[in-house]
């Protein structure tokens, strides 16, 4: 492999890492979060999206769990790097370290479709590669316009468990996929496997054994030993109370089979929703409450923002990602901790 490569390949990583890592713990400092704290929302997958939207979004991983620095730039550019690379892995496709290096890098520059078929490659030539294996769950996650981690990325997380039980991200992924289906006793003890591995006392076991309250709390409370005050709280968290009404308008566009979402998402951030209730258009005019417990996943949730953007959606697919046809109507980005009723007149086609 030539020299050039190498240092092309090196100073890739560095790059990506530093142009997607410190603009997000500088967003998390100035919110006034920990800096470990903040990153564990990156996690999600959640898209989030989730992104996740987010999962997707953005998925994260506690500080803990990935102690990686950022380095200084070398002056080559980015696209030079990627394009070398894919110049070397197309003469050599069964370079192993190559393929993982393409997809570690797609992941950094939040391109999932290229992460996931590199990872792909790296599953070709490496079956048990339990690295690859989390990281083709993250990336589909992020692919997804739900950020839910099903199917073979969930099956692949139980496989990387399985070879490293130890494995943090793989705990803290799985664990969301329990959380994403409603198996919150599942999520709960996936993740309580991974608090002996993290520092007692630390800001990351502090968030990990909160979004194990949030799960208990879910379940119908906490296990014996937990504090159910704790949990109570956790619980409760941010709310938000939204009417919903049907411009007269558009009432001769329901159709049997539609459902009505109502969402909050970041005023900055994925577009998984950080609240969402699906209720029968049929019900309209209605009052929903939209709170901590309605989130995705646990990591995003009403109370880790200040504003929100709050929208509703008549879905004639019964699917929450927008179509053609679909009838919205939003009230705008408001403020999370607001206690007046927030309006929204469904009045516009998608």
């Amino acid at each position: 492999m030539k020299t050039a490569f190498l240092i092309a390949a090196a100073v890739m990583v560095a790059v990506a890492l530093a142009v997607l890592l410190l603009p997000l713990v500088r967003q998390g400092r100035q919110s006034g979060r920990p800096r470990s704290v903040f990153v564990v929302t990156l996690l999600i997958a959640l898209v989030l999206p989730l992104g996740t939207g987010a999962l997707y979004l953005l998925v994260g991983t506690p500080a803990a769990l990935n102690g990686v620095a950022a380095e200084a730039a070398a002056p080559i550019s980015m696209q030079q790097a990627l394009t070398e690379l894919h110049a070397h892995l197309k003469q050599q496709p069964d370079d192993l370290q190559g393929w993982m290096l393409l997809a570690q890098t797609s992941n950094a520059l939040r391109q999932p479709a290229e992460a996931r078929d590199a990872f792909d490659q790296v599953l070709r030539l490496a079956p048990n590669n339990a690295e690859a294996m989390i990281g083709w769950a993250e990336a589909d996650s992020m692919m997804r316009s739900d950020h839910l981690i099903e199917g073979r990325a969930q099956e692949l997380l139980k496989r990387a468990v399985q070879l490293h039980p130890d494995s943090q991200r793989g705990l803290w992924l799985l664990g969301i996929s329990d959380f994403q289906r409603g198996a919150y006793r599942e999520a709960a003890a996936t993740w309580r496997l991974l608090q002996p591995q993290l520092e007692p006392g630390s800001n990351v076991a502090k968030a990990v054994a909160e979004q194990i309250a949030v799960a208990d709390a879910r379940a119908g409370g906490a296990p014996a030993g937990a504090s159910s005050s704790a949990v109570a709280a956790t619980a409760q968290g941010a709310s938000l109370q939204v009417q919903v009404a049907l411009a007269p308008a558009l009432k001769d566009k329901l159709a049997s089979g539609d459902a009505l979402f109502v969402y909050a998402r970041a005023e900055n951030g994925p577009p998984m929703p950080l609240a969402v209730a699906r209720l029968d258009p049929v019900q309209l005019p209605a009052t929903v409450t939209l709170n901590d417990a309605m989130a995705m996943t646990p990591a995003f949730r009403l109370s880790s923002v200040e504003r929100v953007f709050v929208g509703a959606r008549i879905s004639h697919s019964g699917q929450p990602v927008a179509q053609p046809g679909d009838l919205e109507g939003d009230a705008g980005v408001v403020a999370v901790d607001s206690k007046t009723p927030i309006k929204i007149s469904i009045d516009k086609v998608h």
